[in-house]
């Protein structure tokens, strides 16, 4: 039987983009599907005692870097500690992941390179010609795209998945819920790997 892996993101989490190729090979080596699930985290953190990065203590922002700077390294990836547009919102490129997935196009490749965009290349993901553009690059027609994710029925879904995900147990960004277990985090990817095992 095949194995689903909920995939709760928010397109402008650090953590998130250092899980997602990882997330991606373990899911093909286990012969899983990845369902992929753009949340509002800052709902998430409101409803579950979390803070915005911004409203965080000093010391917790100051461990973040830390953090940040030895994944960095761990996992050798050309990350940005201090990208150009971080904060911003991801609700645009959300949508679109939405939208691609409805449509049976590859919605966890475009998910990964909106994270890329703002994680290593910088780019802002809020701006819409940006968004449309990284769909493009994937060989998607990301106007017709754009367009059809500016549906209601999407901010409805997109909502409807926030709360289902608070529901389920998600308070980080990444959250994976396999057979409604939660793992938090990309450094529990070996805990999923164990379960889908």
């Amino acid at each position: 039987m095949t194995k689903t892996i909920d995939y709760y993101v928010t397109l402008v989490s650090p953590w998130t983009f250092m899980g997602h190729d990882r997330l991606v090979k373990l899911a093909e080596e286990n012969e899983a599907v990845i369902n992929i699930l753009p949340v509002n985290f800052g709902r998430v953190f409101s409803e579950t005692g979390g803070l915005p990065l911004a409203k965080r203590s000093q010391q917790r922002q100051d461990y973040r870097l830390q953090e940040l700077a030895r994944w960095k390294i761990e996992l050798d990836l050309p990350i940005q500690i201090h990208p150009k547009f971080f904060p911003a919102s991801d609700q645009i490129a959300a949508l679109m992941v939405m939208a691609a997935k409805q449509q049976g196009l590859d919605a966890v490749s475009l998910g990964g390179n909106f994270l890329r965009a703002v994680w290593v290349e910088e780019k802002n993901i809020a701006d819409e010609v940006t968004a449309i553009e990284i769909a493009n690059s994937l060989g998607m027609n990301g106007q017709a795209l754009f367009e059809d994710s500016q549906a209601p029925e999407f901010l409805v879904e997109y909502n409807a998945n926030t709360e289902i995900a608070i529901n389920r147990g998600a308070f980080g960004a990444p959250s994976y819920i396999v057979d409604d277990e939660v793992f938090w985090g990309q450094d529990r990817l070996h805990f999923v790997e164990k379960k889908l095992k």
